[in-house]
């Protein structure tokens, strides 16, 4: 563990609150903090551990393994903080849960998006890595991620992410006095196939690969006309198919107690 991750002398993480008791080898990080109880709900026998500022942590357990839900707040800078000190503490697996605007035309409104990468489109990974490093999903996050999809039934498509610091910025470009370069960077990243654009996944997948810890993400992606009206589809296949996916990841994991690390953590 890392000793500058404490608070004071009652042992709490910083930011999360946590102690080293509190957390098992998993967690589900959503943005919003208002998502975690309903996601929680998901797990057996279900609690409330703490909070502070942005981060709000419960956790249950699936299979016997103790597994956490974590809000990690909005952008990066905040993740990052929560992805520290869950790793310090112990957790070797985390899965980004979340909602993006998708950047596919064709992709219906609630369409699920397993992310396979990030586009580093924002500043808290570089201070960590060089930007020509690559955000990459752990290859069994992922493919545990796609067959609970699958397994669901609920439509969905694998692809890279478009994580940037500013939502207005990619909302309402005009209004920017950089509006022209917005666009046409914009309009890069959805011609090189990003499936969606959102404010978190490059810093759970860099801050991951150089803590050494497994890290996915599948996110929910709302249409233009969603995000401009507030017709939210349910988050309910979203929830589900990220536990799924953690049982699954249970499932396959070794049973030693030797945390499972990701290549760049070996």
């Amino acid at each position: 563990m890392y000793e500058r991750i404490w608070m004071n002398g009652d042992k709490l993480a910083h930011h999360l609150h946590l102690r080293a008791g509190d957390v098992g080898r998993y967690a589900l990080l959503p943005g919003n903090p208002d998502q975690v109880a309903s996601i929680a709900a998901l797990l057996d026998a279900p609690e409330f551990v703490a909070r502070n500022r942005e981060f709000e942590t419960w956790r249950g357990t699936l299979d016997g393994e103790r597994v956490l839900v974590t809000s990690t707040g909005v952008g990066g800078p905040s993740t990052a903080l929560a992805v520290e000190e869950l790793a310090a503490l112990g957790v070797d697996t985390m899965i980004r849960i979340g909602v993006s605007g998708s950047m596919r035309p064709d992709a219906a409104n609630g369409e699920l998006a397993v992310l396979t990468a990030a586009i580093r489109d924002e500043g808290t990974t570089r201070q960590y890595l060089p930007v020509e490093f690559p955000a990459v999903a752990d290859l069994d996050v992922l493919l545990a991620l796609r067959e609970a999809a699958e397994r669901a039934g609920v439509p969905y498509r694998c692809g890279p992410a478009h994580t940037k610091d500013s939502y207005y910025g990619e909302t309402e470009p005009d209004r920017m006095p950089l509006a022209a370069a917005l666009t046409e960077r914009f309009e890069a990243w959805r011609r090189g196939g990003a499936v969606c654009s959102e404010m978190e996944t490059a810093a759970v997948f860099i801050v991951g690969a150089v803590l050494g810890v497994r890290t996915g993400g599948v996110v929910m992606m709302w249409s233009r006309d969603a995000i401009d009206t507030g017709a939210a589809p349910s988050s309910d296949p979203l929830f589900a198919t990220a536990v799924d996916a953690v049982r699954a990841l249970i499932a396959a994991a070794p049973r030693s107690g030797a945390p499972v690390r990701s290549a760049a953590g070996a």
